[in-house]
């Protein structure tokens, strides 16, 4: 619903449009794997997961053949029932692994969330704080006479696209991680197999750790989302004797700065959980 005046209208359809992304992605950040679009997308990954766990036993014999002959001096060490019992827990530990590798990246998944919600909870948000427009900022814009508002419709209109820029990048960064959780889970046989021999037991950890990273990544995203909810609590300063054009330079400044903080936040939360990570 229009409000009259087409600078206004320009800015409020820009915070609309944030402050939906914004409510869509608190809303996906607490979605679980097998609820998300439906649980049509998880269907999709157990089977394909199901399907690479005839190969990922194919490869747990493969590696633990090559473990076996790369460790192994010579074939009398067998013999020995301390390393053979060694190597025969080694084999049923890694057969384990991928046979039960979806239960055990859905158990991480789940305390990663856990501690989503914690962070949520302490910090006393149940829905993000929305970005609205200041009371004197809205009459200091149907304030404006016709030659003052041209200036200030092109900066509405160029402030607002950004915005609208930024609220999409934001979403696909969040979009992009539960791509990545389907794309972990769905593969995750054949890295999992790895685990069979101590050559190649790296990759299979390796595995583990880029999995809990990603998972991860939603907690950063969510901490963000919590600082910048404190920004939007403080809505841009306005110098209240400046003239009607400065407080509309000055307003859509500040509030785009504000808005690329958060999403420069969310893009780089793989990089952040990366380095945490040593990855």
């Amino acid at each position: 619903m229009g409000s009259g005046n087409w600078i206004l209208d320009n800015i409020l359809n820009a915070l609309r449009i944030w402050n939906e992304k914004l409510s869509e992605i608190w809303y996906l950040i607490t979605q679980s794997l097998q609820g998300f679009k439906g649980g049509a997308i998880w269907d999709v990954i157990v089977n394909i997961n199901g399907a690479l766990k005839a190969i990922g036993y194919a490869l747990v014999v493969l590696f633990f053949l090559m473990g076996v002959v790369k460790t192994t001096s010579n074939f009398s060490e067998l013999k020995r029932p301390e390393q053979a019992l060694k190597l025969f827990i080694r084999f049923i530990l890694a057969k384990s692994v991928v046979s039960y590798g979806m239960d055990i990246m859905l158990g991480l998944f789940r305390i990663i969330q856990g501690v989503i919600t914690t962070a949520m909870n302490t910090a006393g948000l149940a829905t993000q704080a929305a970005v609205t427009v200041p009371a004197e900022m809205e009459a200091a814009i149907r304030g404006l006479t016709f030659m003052q508002s041209i200036p200030a419709w092109a900066v509405s209109l160029i402030g607002g696209l950004v915005v609208i820029v930024l609220s999409f990048v934001m979403i696909m960064s969040v979009y992009g991680r539960f791509f990545k959780l389907y794309m972990y889970t769905a593969i995750a046989p054949i890295p999992l197999s790895t685990f069979a021999g101590e050559p190649t037991s790296s990759i299979g950890k390796s595995f583990l750790k880029s999995y809990a990273a990603v998972c991860l990544e939603g907690a950063v995203i969510v901490l963000a989302c919590v600082i910048f909810s404190v920004f939007a609590s403080a809505p841009p300063v306005v110098p209240q004797d400046a003239s009607p054009v400065t407080m509309v330079w000055s307003y859509m400044g500040e509030l785009v700065f504000n808005l690329l903080v958060l999403t420069g936040a969310v893009k780089m939360a793989d990089r952040v959980v990366r380095e945490m990570f040593g990855l």
